[in-house]
Protein backbone atom coordinates (compact mmCIF):
# COMPACT_ATOMS: atom_id res chain seq x y z
CA UNK A 1 0.00 0.00 0.00
CA UNK A 2 1.16 3.63 -0.12
CA UNK A 3 3.37 5.65 2.60
CA UNK A 4 1.39 8.78 1.56
CA UNK A 5 2.45 11.39 4.30
CA UNK A 6 -1.44 11.11 5.32
CA UNK A 7 -3.18 8.44 7.73
CA UNK A 8 -6.39 8.26 9.43
CA UNK A 9 -6.83 11.24 11.41
CA UNK A 10 -6.33 11.91 15.18
CA UNK A 11 -7.50 15.56 15.43
CA UNK A 12 -11.10 16.10 15.81
CA UNK A 13 -11.86 18.86 14.33
CA UNK A 14 -15.02 19.91 16.49
CA UNK A 15 -17.20 21.13 14.15
CA UNK A 16 -20.08 21.04 16.23
CA UNK A 17 -18.52 23.79 18.09
CA UNK A 18 -18.28 26.20 15.28
CA UNK A 19 -22.09 27.15 15.57
CA UNK A 20 -21.83 28.30 19.17
CA UNK A 21 -21.61 31.65 19.62
CA UNK A 22 -18.88 33.16 20.97
CA UNK A 23 -16.54 29.80 20.93
CA UNK A 24 -13.68 31.44 20.48
CA UNK A 25 -13.86 33.74 23.27
CA UNK A 26 -15.08 30.98 25.70
CA UNK A 27 -11.80 28.68 24.86
CA UNK A 28 -9.51 31.79 25.21
CA UNK A 29 -10.63 32.06 28.32
CA UNK A 30 -10.50 28.42 29.62
CA UNK A 31 -6.87 27.56 31.21
CA UNK A 32 -6.63 24.19 29.15
CA UNK A 33 -7.23 25.79 25.80
CA UNK A 34 -3.90 25.76 23.69
CA UNK A 35 -2.82 27.85 20.95
CA UNK A 36 -0.92 26.97 17.67
CA UNK A 37 0.34 30.63 16.22
CA UNK A 38 1.03 30.61 12.38
CA UNK A 39 3.04 33.89 11.21
CA UNK A 40 3.59 33.94 7.72
CA UNK A 41 3.22 30.50 7.03
CA UNK A 42 5.50 29.46 9.74
CA UNK A 43 5.44 28.10 13.26
CA UNK A 44 7.50 27.66 16.25
CA UNK A 45 8.63 24.20 16.83
CA UNK A 46 10.66 21.95 19.33
CA UNK A 47 11.80 18.90 19.41
CA UNK A 48 9.96 18.14 16.64
CA UNK A 49 6.71 19.09 18.21
CA UNK A 50 4.74 22.30 17.62
CA UNK A 51 4.89 25.17 20.23
CA UNK A 52 1.24 24.95 22.16
CA UNK A 53 1.17 28.29 23.62
CA UNK A 54 -1.28 29.53 26.62
CA UNK A 55 -4.61 31.59 24.41
CA UNK A 56 -3.01 34.75 26.81
CA UNK A 57 -0.04 35.11 24.90
CA UNK A 58 -0.98 35.74 21.22
CA UNK A 59 -1.54 39.03 20.80
CA UNK A 60 -2.74 41.25 17.20
CA UNK A 61 -4.25 37.80 15.91
CA UNK A 62 -7.37 36.42 13.60
CA UNK A 63 -8.70 33.91 15.96
CA UNK A 64 -10.08 30.34 14.36
CA UNK A 65 -10.59 26.62 16.01
CA UNK A 66 -8.86 24.21 14.70
CA UNK A 67 -10.31 21.40 17.48
CA UNK A 68 -9.50 19.01 19.99
CA UNK A 69 -6.00 16.98 19.93
CA UNK A 70 -5.70 13.16 20.63
CA UNK A 71 -5.95 13.86 24.42
CA UNK A 72 -8.88 16.34 23.74
CA UNK A 73 -7.32 19.78 24.44
CA UNK A 74 -8.95 22.52 22.66
CA UNK A 75 -6.61 24.15 20.25
CA UNK A 76 -7.23 27.77 18.58
CA UNK A 77 -5.38 28.61 15.38
CA UNK A 78 -3.57 32.43 16.00
CA UNK A 79 -2.85 33.55 12.55
CA UNK A 80 -0.52 36.85 13.70
CA UNK A 81 0.51 39.40 10.63
CA UNK A 82 3.69 38.67 8.97
CA UNK A 83 5.10 41.61 10.67
CA UNK A 84 4.52 41.01 13.84
CA UNK A 85 6.77 40.16 16.59
CA UNK A 86 7.38 37.35 18.09
CA UNK A 87 4.87 36.19 20.60
CA UNK A 88 7.71 34.72 23.15
CA UNK A 89 11.17 37.04 21.86
CA UNK A 90 11.89 33.92 20.01
CA UNK A 91 14.88 34.36 17.43
CA UNK A 92 13.16 34.07 13.56
CA UNK A 93 14.96 31.21 12.77
CA UNK A 94 12.97 29.18 15.20
CA UNK A 95 10.05 29.41 12.93
CA UNK A 96 9.76 26.82 10.53
CA UNK A 97 6.91 25.92 7.59
CA UNK A 98 6.11 23.05 5.95
CA UNK A 99 9.01 22.29 3.64
CA UNK A 100 11.46 23.14 6.51
CA UNK A 101 10.06 20.53 8.36
CA UNK A 102 9.99 18.03 6.06
CA UNK A 103 8.93 14.44 7.37
CA UNK A 104 10.26 15.32 11.02
CA UNK A 105 7.11 15.39 12.99
CA UNK A 106 4.95 12.90 13.48
CA UNK A 107 2.15 12.18 11.98
CA UNK A 108 -0.65 14.14 14.49
CA UNK A 109 1.38 16.82 14.45
CA UNK A 110 1.78 17.27 10.81
CA UNK A 111 -2.06 17.02 10.84
CA UNK A 112 -2.62 20.04 13.12
CA UNK A 113 0.18 22.01 10.84
CA UNK A 114 -1.29 21.56 7.45
CA UNK A 115 -4.67 22.11 8.97
CA UNK A 116 -3.60 25.58 10.82
CA UNK A 117 -1.48 26.70 7.78
CA UNK A 118 -4.17 26.54 5.42
CA UNK A 119 -6.78 27.96 7.68
CA UNK A 120 -4.28 30.85 8.23
CA UNK A 121 -3.85 31.43 4.77
CA UNK A 122 -7.03 31.80 4.10
CA UNK A 123 -7.95 34.36 6.75
CA UNK A 124 -5.00 36.74 5.67
CA UNK A 125 -5.55 36.13 2.01
CA UNK A 126 -9.87 36.52 1.76
CA UNK A 127 -10.78 39.43 3.85
CA UNK A 128 -13.21 41.07 0.80
CA UNK A 129 -16.26 39.28 -0.72
CA UNK A 130 -15.05 38.05 -4.05
CA UNK A 131 -18.98 38.54 -5.20
CA UNK A 132 -19.20 42.33 -4.84
CA UNK A 133 -15.93 43.18 -2.73
CA UNK A 134 -17.26 43.87 0.23
CA UNK A 135 -15.45 43.91 4.12
CA UNK A 136 -16.51 40.14 5.48
CA UNK A 137 -16.90 39.18 9.10
CA UNK A 138 -15.28 35.85 10.32
CA UNK A 139 -18.45 33.39 11.70
CA UNK A 140 -18.12 29.73 12.48
CA UNK A 141 -15.36 29.67 14.73
CA UNK A 142 -13.08 30.80 11.71
CA UNK A 143 -14.16 28.40 8.76
CA UNK A 144 -16.62 30.86 7.17
CA UNK A 145 -16.87 34.49 6.04
CA UNK A 146 -20.00 36.32 5.81
CA UNK A 147 -20.37 39.54 3.20
CA UNK A 148 -21.17 42.75 5.10
CA UNK A 149 -22.61 44.27 2.07
CA UNK A 150 -24.21 41.62 0.12
CA UNK A 151 -25.16 38.41 2.61
CA UNK A 152 -23.15 35.98 0.66
CA UNK A 153 -21.37 33.45 2.92
CA UNK A 154 -17.64 32.46 1.69
CA UNK A 155 -15.59 29.36 2.68
CA UNK A 156 -11.95 28.65 2.55
CA UNK A 157 -11.00 27.23 -0.42
CA UNK A 158 -9.49 24.26 -1.93
CA UNK A 159 -7.69 23.44 -5.22
CA UNK A 160 -7.55 20.24 -6.03
CA UNK A 161 -4.53 18.69 -8.15
CA UNK A 162 -3.47 15.48 -9.82
CA UNK A 163 0.03 13.53 -9.28
CA UNK A 164 1.10 10.85 -10.83
CA UNK A 165 3.72 7.78 -10.94
CA UNK A 166 3.96 6.50 -14.51
CA UNK A 167 5.59 3.51 -14.72
CA UNK A 168 6.73 0.88 -17.82
CA UNK A 169 4.27 -1.47 -19.11
CA UNK A 170 6.37 -4.32 -17.48
CA UNK A 171 6.49 -2.46 -14.06
CA UNK A 172 9.99 -1.87 -14.09
CA UNK A 173 10.72 1.41 -15.04
CA UNK A 174 9.64 4.68 -13.67
CA UNK A 175 9.16 7.80 -15.63
CA UNK A 176 9.72 10.89 -14.17
CA UNK A 177 10.13 14.62 -15.42
CA UNK A 178 12.62 17.55 -14.76
CA UNK A 179 11.00 21.02 -13.87
CA UNK A 180 12.24 24.41 -15.29
CA UNK A 181 11.96 25.58 -11.81
CA UNK A 182 14.09 22.98 -10.47
CA UNK A 183 16.96 23.87 -12.74
CA UNK A 184 16.68 20.45 -14.19
CA UNK A 185 18.64 19.04 -10.95
CA UNK A 186 15.56 16.82 -9.19
CA UNK A 187 12.93 14.58 -11.09
CA UNK A 188 9.66 14.24 -10.19
CA UNK A 189 6.09 12.63 -10.67
CA UNK A 190 3.84 14.74 -12.66
CA UNK A 191 1.73 16.79 -11.86
CA UNK A 192 -0.95 19.79 -12.61
CA UNK A 193 -4.26 21.54 -11.33
CA UNK A 194 -7.57 20.23 -12.16
CA UNK A 195 -9.22 22.36 -14.64
CA UNK A 196 -12.96 23.93 -14.74
CA UNK A 197 -15.37 21.24 -15.68
CA UNK A 198 -12.43 18.51 -15.68
CA UNK A 199 -12.83 14.99 -13.56
CA UNK A 200 -9.50 14.18 -11.55
CA UNK A 201 -9.03 11.24 -14.37
CA UNK A 202 -9.03 13.59 -17.58
CA UNK A 203 -6.80 16.20 -15.94
CA UNK A 204 -4.47 13.18 -15.32
CA UNK A 205 -4.17 12.58 -19.13
CA UNK A 206 -4.30 16.01 -20.67
CA UNK A 207 -1.32 16.88 -18.05
CA UNK A 208 0.30 13.55 -18.87
CA UNK A 209 -0.09 14.49 -22.69
CA UNK A 210 1.23 18.10 -22.15
CA UNK A 211 4.21 17.58 -20.25
CA UNK A 212 5.48 14.36 -21.22
CA UNK A 213 3.52 12.95 -24.57
CA UNK A 214 2.40 10.09 -23.41
CA UNK A 215 -0.74 8.32 -23.08
CA UNK A 216 -1.70 5.97 -20.08
CA UNK A 217 -4.05 2.65 -19.18
CA UNK A 218 -4.53 1.08 -16.10
CA UNK A 219 -4.84 4.25 -13.92
CA UNK A 220 -5.43 3.81 -10.10
CA UNK A 221 -5.76 6.07 -7.33
CA UNK A 222 -3.63 6.01 -4.67
CA UNK A 223 -3.91 8.56 -2.04
CA UNK A 224 -4.15 12.23 -1.48
CA UNK A 225 -2.36 15.44 0.61
CA UNK A 226 -3.63 18.51 2.03
CA UNK A 227 -0.83 20.64 0.48
CA UNK A 228 -1.33 24.22 1.72
CA UNK A 229 0.66 26.23 -0.74
CA UNK A 230 -1.71 28.34 -0.30
CA UNK A 231 -4.61 25.24 -0.82
CA UNK A 232 -4.29 22.41 -2.74
CA UNK A 233 -4.79 18.83 -2.65
CA UNK A 234 -2.83 16.78 -3.88
CA UNK A 235 -4.70 13.53 -5.56
CA UNK A 236 -2.00 10.84 -6.30
CA UNK A 237 -2.60 8.42 -8.70
CA UNK A 238 -0.45 5.17 -10.41
CA UNK A 239 -0.89 4.90 -14.40
CA UNK A 240 0.64 2.52 -17.29
CA UNK A 241 2.27 4.16 -20.50
CA UNK A 242 0.83 2.96 -23.38
CA UNK A 243 4.08 3.18 -25.31
CA UNK A 244 7.09 3.93 -24.03
CA UNK A 245 8.88 5.46 -27.01
CA UNK A 246 6.61 8.83 -26.89
CA UNK A 247 7.99 10.07 -24.02
CA UNK A 248 9.44 13.88 -24.37
CA UNK A 249 9.35 16.85 -22.09
CA UNK A 250 7.82 19.78 -23.07
CA UNK A 251 10.14 21.95 -23.22
CA UNK A 252 8.26 25.07 -21.60
CA UNK A 253 7.43 23.29 -18.02
CA UNK A 254 8.76 20.22 -18.12
CA UNK A 255 12.75 20.86 -19.82
CA UNK A 256 13.63 16.96 -19.20
CA UNK A 257 11.85 13.36 -19.29
CA UNK A 258 13.40 10.10 -18.16
CA UNK A 259 13.19 6.23 -17.59
CA UNK A 260 14.49 5.25 -14.42
CA UNK A 261 14.93 1.83 -13.31
CA UNK A 262 14.65 0.48 -9.85
CA UNK A 263 18.09 0.49 -9.25
CA UNK A 264 18.62 4.11 -10.09
CA UNK A 265 15.47 5.01 -8.34
CA UNK A 266 16.69 2.83 -4.83
CA UNK A 267 20.11 4.67 -4.97
CA UNK A 268 18.55 8.54 -5.75
CA UNK A 269 16.21 7.81 -2.59
CA UNK A 270 19.35 7.30 -1.19
CA UNK A 271 20.88 10.51 -1.76
CA UNK A 272 23.78 8.79 -4.19
CA UNK A 273 22.30 9.94 -7.15
CA UNK A 274 21.79 9.67 -10.21
CA UNK A 275 19.17 12.55 -9.78
CA UNK A 276 17.33 14.06 -7.03
CA UNK A 277 14.22 13.29 -5.82
CA UNK A 278 11.18 15.07 -3.89
CA UNK A 279 11.92 15.21 -0.39
CA UNK A 280 9.78 12.75 2.81
CA UNK A 281 7.28 15.45 3.49
CA UNK A 282 5.64 15.32 -0.23
CA UNK A 283 3.70 12.64 -1.48
CA UNK A 284 5.83 12.38 -4.77
CA UNK A 285 8.30 10.77 -2.86
CA UNK A 286 5.58 8.37 -1.31
CA UNK A 287 4.09 7.22 -4.43
CA UNK A 288 7.83 6.57 -5.86
CA UNK A 289 8.14 4.64 -2.72
CA UNK A 290 4.47 2.79 -3.60
CA UNK A 291 5.99 2.12 -7.03
CA UNK A 292 9.10 1.12 -6.13
CA UNK A 293 8.05 -1.56 -3.11
CA UNK A 294 4.91 -2.96 -5.05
Amino acid sequence: GSRSPMHRPTLDRAAELREESGVIDRLRGETSTRVIAVRDGRVRVTDDLLVRVAPTEPVDATWALLGRDESGTPLLLAALPAESASIDAAPDETWLGLRDLGARLPAQESEILIEALALAAWLRDAPFCPTCGGGTEIRQAGWSRRCLVCGRDHFPRTDPAVIVAVESRDGERLLLGANANWGGRMYSCFAGFVEAGESLESTVHRELAEESGVRLSALRYVSSQAWPFPRSLMVGFRAVVDDEADARADGEEIVDVRWFTRAEITSSLAGEGPVGLPGHASIARALIVDWLEA
